[in-house]
């Protein structure tokens, strides 16, 4: 019996031993981040003193994070930037080139109408032909207000005024394209009698128009 005991108790000793010393290891790691802990929050309360301190120095200065922030964005964003400089530069060559090419077709469209324009105004009848004409038309004499509001009918696209007929109608009278009567105080126009109209149809038709 005491032969078979003695192994054991030296197994026994040997890990009583090695027990014992885990636990003297376990607890000096305890104590030293224990120690460290204890070191870091110490750190970490002075850290947050300093940064409640920074906060109100930026607030007395006028200086916000979000500021801060978007200055450290554009830091970042700016890398990129050559690519995008020649990804610009290649698409605005394109636009350019797009808008040489519908230059011509604008210009011209723009030229169309007005030529168009031109040739209408070409093709319109002076004023003095107009009245000329609704004289002859009328079988009776008819005054300046009269003639005026019949040619403004005929013709809404043209500003045909009272005054620039009456004007029109004593520029004929005078060059005998007309024949003035008076009935009272009015004073009415008829289209002259067909005798010797020739010189005076060709003085009437070089009348400027109204405009």
């Amino acid at each position: 019996m005491p032969e078979t005991t003695t192994p054991a108790t030296e197994l026994a000793s040997q890990y009583i031993a090695q027990v014992t010393g885990d636990l003297e290891a376990n607890l000096k790691e305890q104590e030293r981040i224990s120690a460290d802990i204890a070191s870091l929050q110490e750190r970490l309360a002075a850290l947050q003193h300093d940064h409640g301190v920074l906060i109100s120095m930026q607030q007395a200065l006028g200086i916000t994070q979000a500021r801060a922030g978007s200055a450290v964005e554009s830091d970042s964003a700016t890398v990129p930037s050559p690519r995008r400089k020649k990804a610009d530069a290649a698409t605005g060559g394109k636009q350019k080139a797009r808008k040489s090419a519908t230059a011509p077709a604008k210009k011209t469209a723009r030229k169309s109408p007005a030529k168009k324009a031109n040739t209408a105004q070409a093709a319109e009848l002076t004023l003095v032909e107009l009245i000329r004409r609704h004289l002859a038309e009328q079988k009776e004499p008819r005054s300046a207000a009269e003639i005026a509001t019949a040619l403004g009918q005929a013709h809404p696209d043209r500003d045909i005024s009272p005054k620039v007929v009456r004007v029109t109608l004593e520029s004929l009278v005078a060059k005998s394209g007309a024949e003035r009567s008076k009935q009272g105080r009015s004073v009415f126009y008829s289209a002259p009698a067909q005798s010797g109209n020739t010189a005076a149809d060709a003085e009437a038709q070089s009348e400027p128009t109204d405009g």
